[in-house]
């Protein structure tokens, strides 16, 4: 079955929706998903989600970057205590830059909070690099900045995925070459998502992992709707569109790669 690699439970949780969507997502043939940490605020719900649902919720901690606020030392600081609770989470992140939602009309404000970002997702690389864990970068209008940092911090390649990548093939040469991975969302249905299909074709079929950043991001034939984590399935059938191949081979593939990375088992 497909795994949803990128996913935020939160909202479907606090709105009693999770029963539902995880029955959804199963009946689509989504078997498991991972949610992703961005705060504190979900953290231990997402623990919590993992323990109620062994074998089909898998979680990851870490700060997000349009999280990083003025307590982002006090949040990130508890990250090493949380990676040894049980159910143990299988990746840390989403951490990263985000150098969209910045307040541009004020450049010294947002140079200040590129600063607290930079300094938050270099800690965090350090303690993921101590505890030898995967990573899941979140990269907004700075690829080539999350680049340099991880490089600095001499974390290993193989360890890292740039989720819900939307540059273009360009920048996937450059992950490529590094040795690093990419996971892909409903963009890749859209008309306008060339640039990402075409990223999606140079990181080719075996390395391809799939997600829907849902709530985010819904895919077609659902777009303009809420996203969940069933519509995998239909990112997986554009894919093997696109790849030529049938959807069991992009499911057996993808889902594979996504066991591979996180070292979750199948």
């Amino acid at each position: 079955m497909l795994v949803d690699s990128h996913c935020h439970l939160e909202k479907f949780h606090n709105r009693e929706l999770l029963p539902v969507v995880l029955e959804e997502a199963e009946a689509l043939g989504v078997g498991r998903v991972i949610t992703v940490g961005t705060s504190v605020t979900d953290w231990e719900l997402y623990r919590k989600l993992t323990a109620a649902h062994p074998g089909q919720v898998a979680y990851t901690v870490g700060l997000h970057p349009t999280s990083v606020e003025e307590d982002w030392e006090e949040q990130v600081a508890r990250l090493p205590d949380l990676l040894n609770a049980e159910p143990k989470p299988c990746a840390m992140g989403e951490m990263g830059l985000d150098h969209f939602h910045l307040p541009n009309k004020d450049p010294e404000a947002a140079d200040a909070i590129k600063v607290r970002q930079l300094l938050a997702f270099e800690r965090q690389l350090q303690i993921a690099k101590e505890a030898d864990m995967p990573i899941v970068i979140h990269s907004r209008n700075a690829f080539s900045e999350c680049v340099e940092c991880i490089e600095k911090s001499g974390f290993p390649w193989e360890k890292v995925v740039f989720h819900c990548f939307a540059d273009g093939a360009e920048e996937m040469r450059i992950l490529k070459e590094l040795g690093g991975w990419a996971s892909f969302t409903g963009i890749i249905t859209y008309k306008n998502g060339q640039n990402v299909r075409d990223a999606a074709m140079e990181q080719g079929l075996d390395r391809l992992m799939l997600e829907t950043d849902s709530p985010y991001l819904t895919p077609e034939p659902h777009r303009g709707k809420e996203n969940r984590p069933g519509y995998t399935r239909h990112i997986a059938e554009r894919c093997a569109e696109m790849f030529g191949v049938t959807l069991e081979e992009v499911i057996k593939i993808t889902t594979a790669n996504v066991e591979k990375f996180y070292g979750i088992e199948g």
